[in-house]
């Protein structure tokens, strides 16, 4: 399988919202209402697992709002430099996240195999800590009165120093 983009299209945008605002709309049917997948024909049909509802969501609310949506298989196990690449760092920065246990790995030969569901795991974990931290900060700089001005009062006193 490869790498496939879809690019937004305004013959079908229309089309895309539609579809996007049923799909939402399934969100609050009882849990007997699952959404289903209909063949061209109408003679077949099957519900759509919940995972694949969700991606289904996200990649139509992007291409409403003009965004391309960019399909990719990946593996389940990954090698250093794909999990590198995926979490945006260098290979040995990744090396030295798996020798300190900060992600989980293998190693059934001489190369580190790490599963994608780890990776997207200590990036989720990542992300959470980053936002704690920013909220910190912010809260630290509440309380040190770094916020007194507000964006009006800042401006209006660049105003009277001209």
């Amino acid at each position: 399988m490869d790498e496939q983009t879809i690019l937004p299209d305004d013959a079908d945008s229309a089309e895309v919202v539609d579809l996007l605002q049923v799909l939402r709309d399934r969100g609050h049917q009882p849990p007997t209402g699952r959404a289903r997948l209909v063949s061209a024909d109408g003679s077949a049909s099957r519900p759509i697992p919940d995972g694949l509802h969700d991606i289904l969501v996200k990649a139509l609310e992007a291409l409403a709002s003009g965004y391309a949506v960019t399909i990719a298989p990946q593996h389940t196990t990954l090698t250093t430099q794909q999990a590198a690449d995926m979490l945006g760092i260098s290979r040995p920065t990744l090396t030295k996240l798996l020798e300190e246990g900060k992600i989980p790995h293998e190693r059934p030969s001489s190369h580190r195999r790490i599963k994608l569901a780890d990776v997207l795991r200590y990036q989720e974990q990542r992300r959470v800590e980053r936002r704690q931290l920013l909220d910190q900060l912010t809260a630290d700089s509440i309380a040190l009165g770094l916020y007194d001005l507000t964006a009006d009062e800042s401006t209006e006193g660049d105003d009277n120093q001209a």
